[in-house]
Formats: C-alpha cells, structure tokens, sequence
C-alpha cells in the first residue's frame, strides 16, 4: 500500500508542475462563475464540471496526490471539531443505523449487479465491484486482483459521483430549514497556532498508522481520531476559519474532474446511460433506508440521506460540513459502509466463485 502522505521529491514537484497549476488556473474562474450564479457548492461543482470537460477534451490535467492528501486533512480538522463525549454517548443509539447500513449494501449490491449483467453486459465479478455503494479504491484493488475488467467499474463510480454531488446540494437547498453554513466571524489573533501544529503532526501519525493496519479513508479516520482524541481531553483545540471550506470544495471537485483525464467521450458515453440508471436504484434504495432509519434515531432526514448517499466519503463529509448536518454523524457512517463493503463484496464473491465450481 502506498504512503497516504509522502513529502518526496516527486511529490512535492507535482504541487508546481504545469498540469496542476492548469487545474487551479480553470478551477478558480469556474467556482466564482457558479457561486455568481448561486449553484449550491459552487466552489465544488464548478471546478468538477470545468476539470472533467477539459480531461475529456485532452488537456492535461492531474491532481496532485500531496495536495488532495493536505485538503483531507484540512477536511478532518473541521469534523473532529464537532467531536465531544455526547457524540460517544450517541454512538451507541448508531447501532441500529449501523444495522440498516449493511442490509442497504447487501440490497445494493444484489440488485444493481443483477440489472448491470442483464442490461449493461457486464461480467459477474464487474457488476458487483461497480454495484457496491462506494469504496472505489479499495474495490479497484480487489477488481484487479479478480481480473476485472477497471474501466468498467472505475467509470461506473466516476459518473456516479458526478451525479451524486451534483444533484445533493440542490434537494438540500431545497428541503433545508437552515441556509448554507454562513461565514462566521474567525478571530485569527485568538487562537493557539501551536495547537493547530500539535494536531497536525498527531494527525500525520495516525494516519500512517491507520493506513499500516488497512483502516479504510486513513486520511480522514486517522484525522478524526487525533482530533476528536485531543480536542476531547482539552489536550489541543482549534477552530479553522470557515472559509477554508471553500478551498477543500475546489481541490475536491477538481479532484474528481481529473479522474477522467484517462477516460474517453466514448467510453463515457457508452456507460452514462446505465451509471445513472444503476445510481437512480442505489439513491433510492439509499432514500428507503434513511427513512426506515428515522425510526431508530432522532436526526435530520437530510443527515439521513447524506449517510446513505452511495459513494464519495470525502466529497459527501464536506457537503455535510457546508449544510452544517452533522458531519460527525456523517462521516462515521461512512466509514462504517466503507469496512462493510470491503467485508461484504469478498465473501459475496466466494459464494459467486462456489457456484461457479
């Protein structure tokens, strides 16, 4: 498994090498357009909609693995501010949803897989790998070890996310009782700096550690648990200014845009029309999970739906943290279908290899 953060030299090249700065260059323009045009998450959708066009047109275009690394950082730092020992005492009431959360994979799974190699002519293995509700790169793993066919199952994804951030923010806007997270007033002169560097390097090494011992999104769940760890015990506590938000919105739709540099308007094109049927299932069956959810558990629908979103750790914890929707209960949950799908799509896979024999 490779390093979540390397500060080599390779790495730390690609932060001024000529595609990145490319990315920054369209990606700015774009977000203030969209934010002109009140587009919900302007600063994501934006960047995500001008990336993806440019790698399909050929322009080269490539994130930067250092870059993406730091913003979920960032990500991480904002979350574990919404970390208190009432969080813990919740957790035990998330059991349930827990509960719901893996009968919604095995249901996912079951059913986009069947309509993938009946309608999409996709093989066995590769209509359960691009049925599952997210976990793509670890999923791309296990793809290729069974001999998948990638392309098939890292654009079903791809087109996927693209459809799931897009249409999110807009039933938000549209349901919320609450506005977008408004900027609050960032005292910088009142906070400790050296608390801030204390997180950051305790957040470093539990992400090393994390990834070492394969706990799924080591960025994130190795950011959340020094920070909700520290902030906790009074130990380190740092509020970053709301306005950060922003920049991880544009680094994360970039992010996604440049996931197709290697990909074709052909081979979208021909996997565009049974992505977003197989997504239309996987949200709906993601819609009745949330509602059967609200019978275990005292929370905002939209949180609900949020949860149950299938795919996009990062990108849906970030929406949560802009709609202010419980992003502790958010980002938990998937971190929870994470370990549930690598758990699942294995064993689903040895019974498949089974009858086979």
């Amino acid at each position: 498994m490779s390093n979540p953060i390397s500060f080599d030299k390779e790495n730390l090249k690609q932060l001024v090498s000529k595609k990145f700065i490319l990315v920054i260059l369209i990606s700015i323009p774009s977000a203030i357009v969209a934010d002109y045009f009140n587009i919900p998450l302007a600063w994501m959708l934006g960047p995500m909609i001008i990336t993806s066009m440019a790698a399909l047109h050929g322009l080269k275009v490539k994130m930067p693995k250092l870059a993406l690394s730091l913003i979920l950082i960032i990500l991480g730092l904002h979350i574990g501010n919404y970390i208190d020992q009432n969080l813990f005492n919740q957790m035990v009431n998330w059991i349930w949803t827990s509960v719901i959360m893996l009968i919604y994979i095995i249901v996912c799974i079951l059913i986009v897989s069947k309509y993938l190699q009946k309608y999409a002519g996709y093989g066995e293995k590769a209509s359960i790998f691009s049925a599952a509700p997210g976990a793509l790169g670890p999923l791309m793993i296990l793809a290729e070890n069974e001999k998948t066919d990638l392309s098939q199952v890292a654009t079903s994804h791809l087109i996927r996310l693209i459809i799931i951030i897009t249409v999110i923010p807009f039933i938000i806007v549209n349901n919320a009782v609450t506005e977008t997270l408004i900027i609050n007033d960032f005292n910088y002169m009142t906070q400790n700096h050296f608390n801030l560097l204390i997180l950051i390097i305790a957040s470093i090494i539990f992400i090393l550690v994390f990834d070492k011992i394969k706990i799924p999104a080591a960025l994130l769940s190795g950011t959340l648990f020094a920070s909700g760890l520290l902030q906790m015990t009074d130990i380190a506590t740092y509020k970053l200014p709301d306005e950060s938000i922003n920049f991880c919105l544009l680094i994360l739709g970039a992010s996604v845009g440049c996931r197709f540099a290697e990909k074709t308007v052909k081979e979208i094109a021909n996997n565009s029309l049974h992505s977003i049927v197989a997504t239309t299932i996987l949200v709906l069956i993601g819609l009745l999970a949330a509602y059967v959810a609200t019978f275990f558990v005292d929370t905002n629908i939209l949180t609900l739906i949020l949860s149950f979103s299938p795919g996009g750790i990062y990108e849906v914890a970030v929406i949560a943290i802009a709609f202010d929707l419980d992003p502790d209960f958010v980002a938990f949950h998937h971190i929870i279908r994470l370990l549930m799908i690598l758990f699942t799509v294995p064993i689903i896979l040895k019974i498949i290899g089974k009858k086979l024999n």
